[in-house]
């Protein structure tokens, strides 16, 4: 049992590590909408995490089939985070929530759209469905408990990771200007851009159908 845990942790640790558009979106929304966004969001991108492990664990081959279009995945994926870029560059508005007033005029849909979209960016991203397929096949001669403590293991140490980004974006949050926050909306549109082609780029190169 301690070689899963310890499995769980170095899978986690790359997760952790692992430099994506994801990290600067938590920045991002923390700073612009608090943290009861930040969570909506990231609740989203744990949620399809959760629902790729259990695919790659219990519907391996069901997965194994679905990676065939992993050029239609990527392409729908990278997509989306252009389009995403786009609006962070040119049609986002600044607006900034003051977690010290009483009523936070962020309605119910805009954490709705935040949730679907942490979802959207990590389900539409075929390095994630191979990752979790990947991890899922290396540990297929474990036992079911051994997996289980794998992947809660790993799963657990993302969910913490997250939490501090969240916390640590909130302390970003008290130091910027409404200026430096505008900036840091274009950065993230940028990387978004960045990502998203290559994530396009990547799949037409490497893409099986």
């Amino acid at each position: 049992m301690t070689e899963a845990i310890i499995t769980g942790l170095l899978l986690g640790m790359a997760l952790v590590f692992s430099v994506g558009p994801v990290i600067f979106n938590i920045i991002k929304i923390r700073v612009n909408y608090g943290i009861a966004s930040a969570f909506y969001f990231i609740a989203g991108v744990w949620i399809s995490d959760i629902i790729w492990v259990v695919m790659a664990n219990f519907f391996g081959s069901m997965l194994t089939q679905l990676l065939l279009y992993k050029k239609i995945i990527g392409i729908a994926g990278g997509s989306f985070m252009i389009g995403l870029g786009i609006f962070n560059i040119f049609l986002k508005k600044f607006n900034r929530v003051n977690e010290s007033e009483n009523v936070i005029q962020i309605t119910g849909s805009t954490n709705i759209k935040l949730f679907i979209t942490g979802f959207l960016i990590n389900t539409l991203n075929p390095s994630v469905i191979a990752l979790w397929l990947a991890a899922a096949t290396k540990s297929i001669s474990n036992t079911f408990g051994q997996r289980m403590v794998i992947f809660i293991t790993c799963l657990g140490l993302n969910i913490a990771a997250d939490i501090v980004k969240i916390y640590l974006g909130g302390k970003l949050r008290n130091r910027l200007t409404a200026k430096y926050i505008h900036k840091l909306n274009i950065i993230s549109g940028i990387l978004f851009l960045i990502f998203g082609l290559l994530l396009i780029f990547e799949v037409l190169l490497n893409g099986n159908t």
